[in-house]
């Protein structure tokens, strides 16, 4: 059966699934009357916006990123929803990218564009709840492949330096009170017992072969920074299981003041307009 945004019935499932989705996010605090006002009103475009919705990650392996988001870092499942298909959604999603390759005289297929349009392939989706954000994990396949076990439609793309422009990366907050080492020994860890060694960390010392790198010391899985405009900022880039690029940070002292000052003044700014 075709799934197709144009389908009041399912506009309506994902408008109140977004709607719930949003409401747990605590990005920004509650929209004011004012804010409503502006944001159907002629304006700055940022006076029309509620803020960050999600992520989107696509994924070769939906069920493997999946066990990833919810079962290793804890994230709760919103929603999953999928087999979409049609020109509705085909153009939603692809039509200036299917645009720019006929331009090229290229095949769209050759440059990963999959066709929704006939049903060929299809789009599955999932959606996942963290504390302050939603990510939305995105598989495209072959309509003869199951959803969530099937193959993806396409290779995974074999740049994945986040030095390239157009790359994205995710980013965890992790609690004050948590030893920052510790938790990357354990997500490499836990994430190796179920057969995601595609999940690595970097260490903040050079290492010439991935032997040194799983031998240096505890104390070098972060990068802690203890001066300048960054004081008490910690983090670490990190590969997912989809070999996505991952950050986690732990943000204190100047850091955390400098953030919470600027949340503090968004919001007075929101609540003023």
């Amino acid at each position: 059966m075709s799934n197709q945004l144009d389908n009041p019935g399912r506009r309506d499932v994902m408008r109140k699934a977004g709607a719930m989705a949003f409401a747990a996010t605590g990005v920004v605090a509650a929209v004011t009357p004012a804010v409503a006002a502006t944001s159907s009103a002629a304006g700055a475009l940022g006076a029309r916006l509620q803020g960050v919705q999600h992520f989107g990650l696509t994924v070769q392996n939906m069920d493997r990123a999946f066990e990833f988001y919810t079962q290793v870092l804890g994230g709760t499942e919103i929603m999953r929803d999928g087999d979409f298909q049609g020109d509705v959604i085909h153009n939603t999603l692809l039509l200036t990218e299917e645009l720019d390759a006929r331009q090229r005289h290229v095949n769209p297929r050759a440059v990963g564009i999959p066709d929704l349009r006939s049903g060929a392939q299809r789009l599955d989706v999932r959606f996942v709840q963290f504390d302050n954000v939603v990510i939305e994990l995105l598989q495209y396949r072959d309509s003869n492949q199951p959803q969530g076990k099937g193959d993806s439609f396409a290779p995974p793309t074999e740049k994945t330096s986040p030095a390239f422009p157009r790359s994205m990366h995710i980013c965890f907050y992790i609690r004050d009170d948590v030893d920052f080492n510790q938790f990357v020994h354990d997500l490499e860890a836990e994430s190796a017992k179920r057969g995601m060694t595609q999940v690595k960390a970097n260490r903040v010392v050079h290492a010439a072969s991935e032997q040194e790198r799983l031998n240096a010391p505890l104390n070098t899985n972060t990068n802690r920074i203890t001066s300048g405009k960054s004081d008490g900022w910690t983090l670490i880039y990190a590969k997912g299981p989809e070999g996505e690029q991952l950050e986690f940070v732990q943000v204190r002292g100047q850091a955390k003041r400098v953030f919470d000052g600027a949340k503090d003044a968004r919001r007075q700014l929101v609540a003023a307009q």
